[in-house]
């Protein structure tokens, strides 16, 4: 005589990791490579920005710590690609909560917290993109002018930080419906990227410099650039990405977990 087993539908197996696995993440990177105008956007338009403002044959010959000015424009813009398509690829999941695919997340053991680690690894995956096509760019230019280890160092540093703008993204997508999310993010990133110091060198202590320390892309503008100058990096500009990293991940934990509507 068999025993039957009963289920119980309120207690399911967590898996390893909250979820966390190679398959998924290959599903994410395949969803987010099939969106051409997306990575055409993130990839061609840091590009332009560094050929039109840092190609000034006058900003070659201007020295700007142990580069030239144009080097700096391009660490700069390569920094802003990276932070657009991090936060762009963070922000699909507004169109995916408009097709009901969160709903359906909902319904499996995925953690909240390890659909954000997949989605900041493909956001990761796209800001390592923006930031190779700016330097490639500013390589083939000739205009910048630094040594190698700074090259290097710079460009290391705009890629591993922007995963903080992936969680920007990811959060912002839980916020805003899929028609509004791209034209607030645009602005949006324009304005913190203006007064977080990476379009133009803010005075400092000047009011907007102390105001710029609160945004969440003073640190790694200041990082990224770090290099440029050499010295030890300050404290407040690590503090200040290790913050707003948290923030936007509990941020988009929160919103996760609450989402069960179809927007």
């Amino acid at each position: 005589m068999t025993t039957a087993t009963t289920f119980d539908p309120d207690v399911r197996r967590v898996p390893p990791l909250g979820g966390f696995n190679l398959t998924i993440l290959r599903i994410e990177l395949r969803r987010i490579l099939r969106n051409k105008r997306a990575m055409i956007f993130t990839l061609v338009m840091p590009v332009i920005l560094f050929l039109i403002i840092g190609t000034n044959s006058a900003y070659g010959n201007e020295r700007e710590g142990s580069g030239n000015v144009s080097a700096y424009i391009m660490i700069s813009m390569a920094t802003y690609g990276a932070v657009l398509a991090a936060t762009s690829g963070g922000a699909v999941v507004a169109t995916e909560r408009a097709l009901g695919w969160s709903r359906q997340l909902r319904l499996t053991p995925l953690s909240p917290v390890a659909y954000i680690t997949v989605k900041s690894v493909v956001a990761l995956f796209l800001g390592l993109g923006s930031v190779v096509a700016v330097n490639v760019v500013g390589v083939l230019n000739g205009k910048a002018d630094m040594p190698v280890h700074v090259w290097i160092a710079s460009a290391a540093i705009a890629w591993v930080g922007s995963i903080v703008f992936g969680a920007f993204g990811l959060f912002v997508g839980y916020l805003l419906p899929s028609e509004n999310v791209m034209q607030v993010i645009g602005p949006v990133l324009a304005g913190l990227a203006a007064i977080g110091g990476l379009w133009f060198p803010i005075a400092p202590g000047s009011v907007l410099d102390h105001i710029s320390a609160f945004t969440p892309i003073y640190g790694l503008a200041h990082l990224a650039r770090w290099p440029l100058y050499g010295g030890a990096p300050h404290l407040v500009w690590v503090l200040n990405l290790v913050v707003w990293f948290s923030l936007f991940v509990a941020g988009a934990a929160w919103r996760m977990s609450k989402d069960t509507a179809r927007v």
